[in-house]
């Protein structure tokens, strides 16, 4: 069992491309059925973290390959 403090101190990479996403910000949790949903990467600052963000990056659940120890493994196109 993981715990979602665990979660969020594990980056994500994608082994699309092999580009690290950032950190899990958030999870979007289906209650009704008591699942996960998707897990949220708030998007990067812009320039020198003024002004606003990039979009979020928002993945499914299906998409995790793999929790690891240190990191969390995505495919996303």
């Amino acid at each position: 069992m993981v715990k979602t403090s665990e979660l969020r101190v594990k980056d994500c990479i994608n082994l699309t491309d092999g580009r690290r996403l950032g950190l899990i910000g958030d999870l979007e949790l289906n209650l009704a059925e008591g699942r996960v949903e998707a897990v949220v990467i708030p998007g990067p600052a812009r320039f020198l973290g003024l002004g606003a963000r990039e979009p979020d990056v928002v993945i499914p659940w299906h998409r995790i390959l793999k929790v690891g120890v240190d990191v969390i493994l995505v495919r996303t196109d």
